[in-house]
């Protein structure tokens, strides 16, 4: 994740999202209709979609789901402003960090492509994006995106760019992400008509989490300076350490 828009010392407390009662009152999203498909997953970069929907993708491994993976960027632009030695090596490791995590949430053999598109400039290559994701779409695929509005440019050309190639919006299954850090419950900028929930059994949300513990560049300090500091915070995380996850349908 690249904190591009947001300060992760501020916004909603993951409490007040605890106690929304709506959270347990949306419709749950039946995976198993998603059996004979392929799932296409599209990240901005490489954590977004183990925060977002770390457990979904557990819970369609099992199930047997053809998964492709299509990760945007690299994520290599999560700390400007540091020199500490690991900035220069952020996007292998980062692409090791996703690796790592897919294996720990039960994910294995599954298609992936690393776009390595620049990270922070997506909305200036959205078109390329576009042509990528209209080249990847075979007839009956679902593709799992970033919410279209989530505040973070490179999520919303993703997300944007799904949209715009696939002709079902049915077929377009969108995550939010930075969404539950800026905006409040009941927020009108959201489509909360449009959720679907998909509640994790406890085996599944620990997977989640060790899969989430993989991001190391992420959530520890990479370098002793204040702009070395995790990107994703516990308060943040925690956002993603729900017994639940959340899409828009």
């Amino acid at each position: 994740m690249t904190d591009l828009l947001i300060d992760a010392g501020r916004g909603t407390d993951e409490d007040r999202w605890r106690h929304w009662p709506a959270m347990r009152e949306w419709p749950e999203l039946d995976l198993s209709t998603w059996a004979q498909r392929r799932v296409v997953v599209l990240a901005a970069h490489p954590d977004d979609e183990v925060l977002a929907v770390g457990g979904t993708l557990a819970l369609l491994a099992r199930l047997d789901v053809s998964l492709t993976f299509l990760w945007a960027t690299d994520g290599e632009a999560s700390h400007p402003g540091s020199v500490a030695p690991q900035v220069g090596q952020l996007a292998s490791l980062r692409r090791a960090e996703a690796r790592a995590a897919m294996a720990r949430l039960g994910v294995h053999g599954a298609e992936a492509a690393w776009l390595g598109m620049p990270d922070g400039g997506l909305q200036e290559r959205y078109d390329d994006l576009v042509r990528i994701v209209r080249a990847a779409r075979r007839p009956g695929d679902v593709f799992v995106v970033p919410f279209r509005d989530d505040g973070h440019p490179d999520h919303e050309a993703c997300g944007r760019a799904a949209v715009e190639v696939v002709d079902d919006a049915a077929d377009v299954v969108e995550f939010p992400i930075w969404a539950w850090h800026w905006s409040t419950p009941g927020d009108v900028r959201v489509p909360w008509e449009r959720a679907r929930r998909i509640d994790l059994p406890p085996d599944v949300r620990r997977l989640k989490d060790e899969a989430i513990d993989e991001f190391h560049t992420q959530i520890r300090p990479i370098g002793p300076a204040a702009v070395d500091g995790p990107v994703l915070p516990e308060r943040v995380l925690a956002h993603f350490r729900r017994d639940l996850e959340v899409v828009f349908t």
